[in-house]
């Protein structure tokens, strides 16, 4: 997970939680997320919690991590059995990282472990993201086997120049042809990243980027403004004016460029930065982070959401294997959302998606700016006046504003 966690309060070691929090589970929408820690490289863009094989050296490996992942997911299933019985799985996202590292069997092996802790429901939706220079078509045909049934690749960029400001270490085609294995493979649902706004991008280069995508079929494409990041070599790279800022304006003119050739396409936004061909190539693991739902956060690092509880693990992949083997939670701290930090969580959240967020949630204020961004061209004002806040297409260019304004 991305960024260093708030200070929360100290978490229990037998990974309990309070009543509050398991009233209602299994009502609401339940899934498992696998945070793989290990890369082959660090790209310069990226503050998520992974680490190189050189950075861990004998700290921790492969198998050591999954048997850990083992027991925590053990003792998820447990925890949330405390006054019922545990929720099955209704998705699985396995993410981080590198999952395609792992190859198949492990990837494999995961799955096996949530399948013998919380079980899958029926119908359940399960992703791994994969490097696309760690994949080919054996890999795509064993993960399938193996019960996956959407696959995320990270593409960022065609530009071959872009790819080198990010330090990503795949060639410009490889993310198309992977994607084009994948569907081969039986993949019905596939997905490609791609980050805009990356120093030294043209407009041609996204164009070119997206004509990539389309031409690979994938029913699903995630988009993201680049962010740079306090800690990361980019940052530094900023700081000593080797690489500029990304321009707000120019962000705004790529997202425009995004939206509009997506759509001509057949691919629609459903969460500001993601399209889908329809309702069933939506990430549904994602849309319960967006509504409100229930999961389970397994790993290095990984944090999770239980009724109103959050928590985090602790980070390093050596300290996390040590606390499970002495039947510890990995648990380092979790904070007790108020009533009033779910309400602004919703906020902040559901705007974003395409279904909107309900006025009943926004109090005096909230609803005198929602009024306003009406006005501004900011809301849909029909949505709102059948009771929901629902973003223009201008509205999503200012998404963060709109929040902002809507909760003060």
């Amino acid at each position: 997970m991305p960024g260093q966690p708030p200070a929360g309060e100290p978490a229990p070691a037998d990974g309990s939680l309070p009543d509050s929090a398991l009233l209602g589970v299994g009502s609401r929408p339940f899934g498992v997320y696998v945070h793989v820690p290990f890369c082959a490289t660090r790209c310069g863009y990226c503050d998520f919690n992974t680490y190189t094989a050189d950075e861990l050296g004998s700290a921790s490996s492969f198998g050591s991590w999954l048997e850990a992942l083992r027991a925590e997911l053990e003792l998820g299933a447990k925890t949330l059995s405390a006054r019922g019985p545990a929720p099955a799985a209704e998705t699985v996202f396995v993410g981080g990282g590198t999952p395609s590292l792992l190859g198949a069997e492990r990837l494999g092996s995961v799955l096996d472990a949530i399948r013998d802790t919380f079980g899958l429901a029926d119908g359940a939706e399960v992703t791994t993201e994969s490097n696309p220079e760690s994949t080919s078509p054996s890999f795509f045909e064993g993960i399938r086997s193996a019960g996956f049934d959407r696959v995320s690749l990270g593409m960022q960029s065609a530009a071959e120049h872009v790819l080198k400001v990010l330090e990503r270490n795949h060639t410009p085609g490889r993310a198309v042809e992977a994607a084009r294995e994948a569907r081969a493979a039986g993949f019905e649902h596939v997905n490609l990243d791609l980050i805009y706004g990356t120093p030294g991008e043209r407009d041609e280069d996204l164009r070119r980027s997206l004509e990539a995508v389309l031409e690979a079929g994938v029913d699903h494409v995630s988009a993201y403004s680049l962010i740079v990041e306090d800690g990361t070599a980019m940052a530094r790279k900023v700081r000593r004016g080797e690489l500029p800022m990304p321009d707000e304006d120019v962000l705004a003119d790529r997202y425009e460029m995004l939206e509009r050739m997506l759509g001509q396409a057949g691919l629609g936004w459903y969460e500001v930065s993601n399209w889908a061909s329809g309702p069933a190539a939506e990430c549904r693991h994602n849309l319960g982070y967006w509504q409100g739902g229930d999961w389970w956060g397994a790993g290095p690092g990984a944090h999770s959401h239980v009724g109103g509880v959050r928590w985090w693990n602790v980070r390093h992949p050596s300290r996390y294997n040590a606390l499970l083997a002495e039947g510890s939670s990995p648990a380092q701290a979790r904070e007790l959302l108020t009533a009033e930090d779910q309400r602004i969580e919703r906020i902040m959240l559901e705007l974003r998606v395409k279904a909107g967020l309900s006025a009943e949630v926004l109090d005096e204020d909230g609803r005198r700016a929602a009024q306003q961004a009406v006005a501004d061209g900011l809301l849909r004002s029909e949505e709102l006046a059948e009771g929901r806040c629902v973003l223009t297409d201008r509205g999503r260019l200012l998404a963060d504003a709109v929040v902002q304004d809507l909760i003060t």
